[in-house]
């Protein structure tokens, strides 16, 4: 008998043998699964076993731009904001394209040497030097479109423009005395108009506001605060209570599984 054999309390049928090497065991392949941040799962929905939940079907509350919120109040509801149609870019977009066809004119023509052969190559910087300003102006006045807004909130509206020189008219919803919003034959056509408010006092900083893009569900918005402001408060309450009950149905729905 060998010394990795022994006999235990002398019984032959229990011995203690040398310890066998257990098989090659496979090792567990690295995940390929991308690592995944707290904040790229903002705005997803998961119930109470954490598995995700689908799109909501109610309305969520609108939240600012960091643009317009810097100026607005801390008990200041926020409605909306719009940005200027893009029919307000027309005419620039037209010079841009006029100068592009007549710089492209010019350069060809002076290339050949139709202005005279003393200073063609001065002519043709001259140009290229203007096309390039026109270019330079038409990208500031999109850039200044980009930026403007039309702010309505429970208390006032707001009309926001420029880029360093930065201009913020407002108007509160107290003193509007009349408003009205006009729309051209072409402007039916595009959805866009023209607001005009009057307010009680006589220097008025905002008046008129033109290109306003889909101006009846703007003016039945502004009306609806002025004249009706307990409706929104309660469409919205409802809309709050309507979403939290789907998320307590889905989270319910979820544990159960």
């Amino acid at each position: 008998m060998s010394d990795a054999d022994k006999q235990i309390g002398g019984d032959p049928d229990f011995r203690v043998t040398e310890p066998v090497d257990p098989p090659n065991q496979r090792r567990p392949t690295e995940s390929a699964a991308p690592d995944i941040a707290e904040d790229d799962l903002t705005g997803f929905r998961f119930d109470a076993s954490g598995s995700p939940l689908g799109p909501s079907t109610l309305p969520v509350p609108d939240v600012p731009s960091p643009l317009s919120a810097r100026y607005l109040f801390p008990t200041e509801k926020y409605r909306g904001e719009w940005r200027r149609h893009w029919i307000h870019l027309m005419p620039v977009i037209v010079i841009g394209v006029l100068a592009t066809f007549i710089g492209g004119y010019a350069i060809g023509l002076l290339g050949k040497g139709g202005v005279g052969a003393a200073g063609p190559e001065f002519a043709v910087t001259a140009v290229v030097v203007v096309y390039l300003a026109v270019l330079s102006w038409v990208a500031w006045k999109i850039a200044d479109w980009y930026f403007d807004r039309f702010i309505l909130t429970n208390k006032r509206v707001m009309v926001i423009s420029g880029i360093i020189t930065r201009k913020v008219a407002m108007m509160p919803l107290l003193r509007v005395t009349d408003m009205k919003y006009e729309q051209s034959p072409l402007g039916r056509m595009m959805n866009y108009g023209t607001f005009v408010m009057e307010s009680a006092g006589q220097d008025q900083a905002l008046r008129e506001v033109k290109h306003l893009p889909d101006p009846n569900e703007l003016y039945l918005q502004i009306c609806e605060e002025m004249y009706e402001p307990e409706a929104v408060e309660a469409r919205d309450k409802v809309d709050e209570e309507a979403l939290d009950a789907e998320l307590e149905t889905d989270s319910a729905r979820g544990g159960d599984a």
